[in-house]
């Protein structure tokens, strides 16, 4: 029996969200396994549907109630209800991406049908991750995401750290673990030159990424390598970008910009021109840029607020506390080696995601998971369960 699959999330619209790459890469992976697999978002803006294989069935719903405050915020879709609710005794698995959004809920009326869900929480359980709008998370987990954590029959986790979050959170359901996977772009093509050595920090601008920290601790290190600059791009949000330009002036440091998000090959180019990658984050249950960085040949330097101490033991990075002085350490000890150095590190930390965090593992545990849900039987290695005490 073919196992078919459904993977929500409630949007893939916005490029630099991590889920918006790594949940179609994953369905895309799993459709080439043999699995029957469909990917269902809403369409939260004016931009065309993702291109995505086409073995990958699309289904993207209309917004309901698109321009009420407060509630489109949620991403509601009746359309989204009416199809999984129609087409749920035909689907094994619905494999939610998220949480405190509609979408993230919507599977619960597909357990009545049979269907087993499935539930990444995609680091939204962490402490640091739950302490944003707190109060808006409590009204939400009382009203939905409570009852449908309750229906869930796997949780999975893309970290060890993660699933310590999720036994933090008091859930005893079972959790697959398995990271998110990474493309490994051509190494052949030569990194594009600036005239400047490149410090990079990309993906969301939020507060919950510690990218204050970042400025502080560069502009304290300006004078001392001229020739370097900071870049933090990415999409800003809750008005964060303008924050850290505001701190970049008050700072003096004029060789630090803030700049919108890129995308698909400009993206991979940032990465490539980057001397070293920087993640000061807060939490993070995985930090799909850090993969990135390292695939494309990047040193990478993060907090301990992302479970990356492979960057120490793998010699392609360093894995630090919080605080701009970890931080600044941290740089003046990676901005002082030779070129040849980091090129090192960045050989070994390419090498490293090769081996471990190919997408089609990743895949291939995912689908073992799925396969144990609905057939039962022994369940797979990568399979956790709580202690029964």
């Amino acid at each position: 029996m073919s196992i078919r699959a459904v993977h929500l999330v409630a949007s893939i619209d916005n490029e630099a969200a991590g889920p918006s790459v790594s949940v179609p890469r994953l369905a895309e992976e799993q459709a080439k396994l043999g699995m029957e697999v469909e990917l269902s978002t809403v369409a939260t803006g004016d931009a065309p549907a993702r291109r995505i294989a086409p073995a990958v069935q699309q289904h993207r719903h209309a917004p309901s109630f698109a321009g009420v405050p407060v509630v489109s915020r949620l991403v509601p879709s009746q359309s989204m209800v009416d199809d999984l609710t129609a087409r749920a005794s035909s689907i094994h698995i619905a494999h939610t991406h998220g949480l405190w959004l509609l979408p993230n809920v919507y599977s619960m009326k597909m357990a009545q049908a049979g269907t087993r869900l499935v539930l990444s929480p995609r680091g939204m359980l962490g402490k640091d991750a739950l302490a944003f709008s707190r109060g808006k998370k409590r009204v939400f987990h009382a009203l939905f995401q409570q009852r449908a954590l309750a229906k869930t029959s796997l949780l999975h986790a893309t970290s060890e750290a993660e699933i310590e979050d999720i036994r933090a959170f008091g859930l005893k359901t079972p959790v697959v673990l398995a990271p998110n996977g990474v493309d490994i772009p051509d190494s052949d093509a030569p990194a594009p030159k600036s005239g400047y050595r490149t410090i990079l920090s990309l993906g969301r601008v939020h507060p919950k990424k510690g990218l204050d920290r970042l400025v502080s601790a560069f502009a304290a290190l300006e004078c001392e390598f001229p020739g370097w600059r900071l870049r933090i791009i990415g999409p800003s949000e809750i008005g964060y970008g303008e924050k850290l330009k505001q701190l970049v002036g008050e700072l003096g440091a004029s060789s630090i910009t803030v700049e919108p998000p890129l995308f698909g090959a400009d993206k991979l180019d940032a990465y490539r021109e980057a001397e070293i990658f920087v993640l000061p984050t807060l939490h993070e249950n995985f930090a799909m840029t850090v993969a990135e960085a390292l695939a494309a040949g990047t040193p990478v330097i993060s907090t301990k607020g992302a479970p990356w101490a492979g960057l120490e033991t793998e010699r392609c990075g360093r894995w630090i506390d919080h605080g701009v002085e970890p931080l600044a350490a941290a740089l003046r000890a990676t901005m002082a080696l030779s070129d040849a150095e980091r090129a090192d590190m960045g050989v070994r930390g390419r090498a490293w995601m090769k081996r471990d965090f190919s997408w089609r593992a990743v895949a291939s545990t995912l689908s073992d998971a799925y396969t144990w849900l609905v057939k039962k039987g022994e369940a797979p290695e990568s399979v956790r369960f709580a202690d029964p005490r």
